[in-house]
C-alpha cells in the first residue's frame, strides 16, 4: 500500500509526492524521463508489506530500461503468477509482486490485468512507445485520480495533490456538493466535488499518448466488464459451500504479508466471519490473532457483547477504542484533510480512531468486511426492492410472508414498508420527484438558492450513480447490488477506508471483494440474500460453524455506528451551532441560510432524523475552510 504520483507534459514537482508521505513512510522515490509532450515523471511512497528490503523500491523498472512502474496496491496471487512466468523464462531478483506486476504486464500486456487477484492503482511509462498507461483494480479498492489541461495530465492517490495543477480548481462541482447535501452520496460518479478532478472508476485504465509535441491525448475505456454473471439455480446447500470455498481462498490470500495482520471487528457478521476464519488459518502462517473494535458507553450503538462473543471463539487478543465526542471536535479538520472530501457521518471518526489503536498496536495490515453489504444487499433499504420484485413477479404469498417477518422480527410496521414499496414501484420519473419533494420538505426549503437552482433538477445520487455506469436504474435486489458495488455505496466506503487507514500508515485488506468471490455473490438468485427479515442468508449458511451462534442470530446492523444524535444535541451542540453559522459564511449563497437555521432549530426540539444532515452541512463548511474551496 503506497502513494503514487504521475505526470506528463507538466513541469516535474516532486512535492506533489512528498504531501502523502502519511501513505508511505517506508521509502520515497522519484524519476523523470522526457517525451514529444514534455517531461515525464513518476513518484512513489513506500509502505513496505511483501518483501521489505529496499529490492522493492520504486519506480520500479525492467531490466532493458523499456518499462517503468509507480504501484500501489497488493497483487495476492503473485507467487503462482510468479511461477506461471518462471515457466514460461523469465527470471526474478526480488521477492516483490511489484516486480511480478511488470512482468506480467511486459509478457500480456493489459490481457494480465485479468490475472490479477488484488487491489492495484499503477501507472507504468513505456519509453520506447512514449505512452503513459494508469489502470484501476475491479471495484476501485485503491484510488486513482487525474486531471488534464494546457497540454498535460497526472494522477494521483489523492486529490489533493493535484489540486492548482492546470485543469484542477479549488472550485465546488455544484451537482455533486448536491448530491453530497441531499443524499450524503459521493464517489459515485467519475466526477469529484473539485471542478476539474476526476477519478478513473474501479475497473478502468487510462492510456496517455505523449508522441505529439501539441499535448498529450488521453483515452479512458474500461477494462473490467460490470455485467453480471450467469450463475446456474443453485440450492441453499450449494449456494452455502461454494460461498465458503471462495471465501476461504480469498482470506489465505489475503494474509499474504511479511508484517504483522489483524482485523477490524465490529461484531456484526462480515467482520465477524473473517475473524472467525483468520483464526483457522492464521495458525499456518503467524502467531496470534489481534481485533480492534470501537465501542461506546451508550448501549443503542454499543456491540461489545457480539464482539467478546467472537474473541472468546477465536482466542483472538482484542483491542478496544471508545470514540467520544471530543474526537469529533480534536480530529473532524485533520481527517477532513486526509479524506479530501466531506464525509457524511461521524462514524468515520470511530473508524478513523480504531486504525489509530491498530497503528499503536504495531499492526500494519488490518482486514476488514468492506464489500459484503453490497454484493449480498445486506443493508435494510434493500427490501423494498425485494419487496416490489415479487410484487411483479405476483408472488404474493412470499410478499406477506416477508413483510409479517420484518415486523415481527425487526418491529417494521406495514404502513411503512408498504409505502416504501410503493416508491420502489413507482416510474422513475416519479420516484424522483418524489425524492425530490421529499428532500425539499423535511429539510424546509434549505437547497432553494439561486446557486443550486441554476444546476437544474436533479435525479436521486443512486439513480446518477446508476447512469454514470450504464446500468439500469434499480429495479430489484440484483439490479441494486450491481449499482451498490459499482457505482454507489461501495466506491464512497472504500474511500473512506482508504485515506482512513493510510492516514496511519496502514494496509487495509478487504476480503469480500476477491473478483470470484463478488461475481458469485453478484450473480445469485435473492433468495439466497434475502429470506424473511434475515439478510445475507448465503453467508449466515456457509460459516453458521464459525460464527458465534449470537452473532448468527443478529437482526440488526450497527457498523461503526456512533451516538451521533445524542452527541449532536449534547457535547457537539455548540459545535454544530458554530459550524452551520461557518458554513453559511464560508460557503456564501450556496444554502439557503434560513431554512437551514429552521432545520438546526426543530433537530435540538427533537428531530434525530436531521442530525446527519446537518453534520453533512458542518463538514462541508470544514472542507471548504481547509482546502480554500469556493462556490464559484
Amino acid at each position: 500500500m503506497c502513494g503514487i504520483f504521475a505526470s506528463a507534459g507538466y513541469t516535474p514537482d516532486r512535492a506533489r509526492i512528498a504531501i502523502v508521505a502519511h501513505r508511505g513512510p517506508d521509502g520515497e522515490g522519484w524519476e523523470t524521463r522526457s517525451s514529444p509532450t514534455g517531461p515525464v515523471a513518476l513518484g512513489h511512497r513506500r509502505l513496505a508489506i511483501i518483501d521489505t528490503s529496499e529490492a522493492g523500491l520504486q519506480p520500479f523498472s525492467d531490466r532493458s530500461g523499456r518499462f517503468l512502474l509507480t504501484y500501489n496496491g497488493e497483487i495476492y496471487n503473485y507467487r503462482e503468477l510468479r511461477e506461471e512466468l518462471i515457466a514460461l523464462g523469465d527470471t526474478f531478483h526480488t521477492h516483490t509482486d511489484t516486480e511480478v506486476l511488470l512482468a506480467a504486464w511486459q509478457r500480456w500486456g493489459e490481457s494480465a490485468l485479468h490475472r490479477f487477484v488484488g487491489m492495484f492503482a499503477f501507472v507504468i511509462w513505456d519509453e520506447r512507445e512514449k505512452k503513459l498507461f494508469a489502470v484501476r483494480d475491479r471495484f476501485g479498492i485503491k484510488p486513482l485520480y487525474w486531471v488534464e489541461g494546457q497540454g498535460g495530465v497526472a494522477f494521483a492517490s489523492e486529490i489533493k495533490q493535484l489540486l492548482d495543477l492546470p485543469g484542477g480548481e479549488r472550485r465546488m462541482n455544484l451537482p455533486r456538493v448536491h448530491d453530497f447535501l441531499v443524499g450524503g452520496m459521493s464517489n459515485h460518479t467519475a466526477e469529484t466535488m473539485y471542478a476539474g478532478i476526476r477519478q478513473l472508476r474501479g475497473g478502468e485504465w487510462a492510456m496517455v499518448d505523449a508522441q505529439n509535441s501539441g499535448g498529450v491525448r488521453v483515452t479512458v475505456r474500461r477494462w473490467h466488464d460490470i455485467g453480471r454473471p450467469s450463475i446456474p439455480s443453485m440450492s441453499s446447500k450449494q449456494a452455502a459451500e461454494t460461498f465458503r470455498d471462495l471465501m476461504e481462498q480469498s482470506i489465505r490470500l489475503h494474509l499474504r504479508a511479511d508484517v504483522p495482520v489483524g482485523a477490524c471487528l465490529s461484531g456484526g457478521l462480515d467482520s465477524s466471519a473473517i475473524v472467525g476464519l483468520m483464526a483457522r488459518i492464521l495458525p499456518e502462517e503467524h502467531q496470534g490473532l489481534h481485533t480492534v473494535s470501537a465501542c461506546f458507553t451508550d448501549k443503542s450503538v454499543d456491540e461489545r457483547p457480539y464482539m467478546e462473543a467472537v474473541v472468546r471463539a477465536t482466542d483472538a487478543t482484542p483491542h478496544y477504542v471508545f470514540p467520544k465526542p471530543e474526537d469529533v471536535i480534536d480530529h473532524a479538520g485533520l481527517i477532513t484533510w486526509h479524506q479530501d472530501e466531506p464525509f457524511a457521518s461521524t462514524s468515520i471518526i470511530a473508524q478513523w480512531c480504531v486504525f489509530s489503536e491498530a497503528q499503536r498496536a504495531g499492526i500494519k495490515v488490518m482486514l476488514d468486511g468492506q464489500g459484503s453489504d453490497e454484493i449480498l444487499a445486506g443493508y435494510n433499504f434493500c427490501y423494498p426492492y425485494h419487496l416490489a420484485h415479487l410484487v411483479r413477479q405476483m408472488r404474493l404469498g412470499a410478499f406477506i410472508s416477508t413483510l409479517n417477518a420484518r415486523r415481527r422480527e425487526q418491529g417494521r410496521a406495514f404502513a411503512s414498508q408498504l409505502a416504501q414499496v410503493a416508491f420502489a414501484l413507482a416510474p422513475r420519473t416519479l420516484s424522483d420527484a418524489m425524492f425530490k419533494v421529499h428532500s425539499e420538505r423535511l429539510k424546509h426549503g434549505w437547497l432553494d438558492t439561486g446557486v443550486l437552482n441554476a444546476i437544474g433538477r436533479q435525479p436521486s445520487p443512486l439513480r446518477t450513480a446508476a447512469e454514470s455506469l450504464g446500468l439500469p436504474s434499480p429495479t430489484d435486489v440484483a439490479s441494486l447490488c450491481d449499482v451498490m458495488t459499482y457505482g454507489s455505496n461501495l466506491p464512497m466506503l472504500l474511500q473512506w477506508e482508504d485515506r482512513n487507514s493510510m492516514a496511519h500508515s496502514i494496509e487495509a485488506r478487504v476480503p469480500f471483494l476477491d473478483h470470484r468471490l463478488v461475481e458469485f455473490a453478484l450473480g445469485l438468485e435473492a433468495e439466497h440474500k434475502l429470506a424473511g427479515a434475515e439478510t445475507k442468508k448465503v453467508l449466515r449458511q456457509a460459516l453458521s460453524d464459525v460464527l458465534p451462534q449470537e452473532v448468527r442470530d443478529r437482526r440488526d446492523k450497527l457498523g461503526f455506528a456512533t451516538p451521533e444524535s445524542n452527541w449532536l444535541k449534547g457535547p457537539l451542540r455548540l459545535l454544530i451551532e458554530d459550524g452551520v453559522t461557518k458554513t453559511l459564511e464560508t460557503c456564501p449563497d450556496l444554502l439557503n441560510g434560513a431554512g437551514v437555521r429552521r432545520m438546526l432549530d426543530e433537530f435540538l426540539k427533537g428531530r434525530d432524523a436531521l442530525g446527519s444532515t446537518l453534520w453533512r452541512v458542518v463538514n462541508l463548511g470544514i472542507w471548504a475552510d481547509r482546502f480554500r474551496v469556493t462556490v464559484a
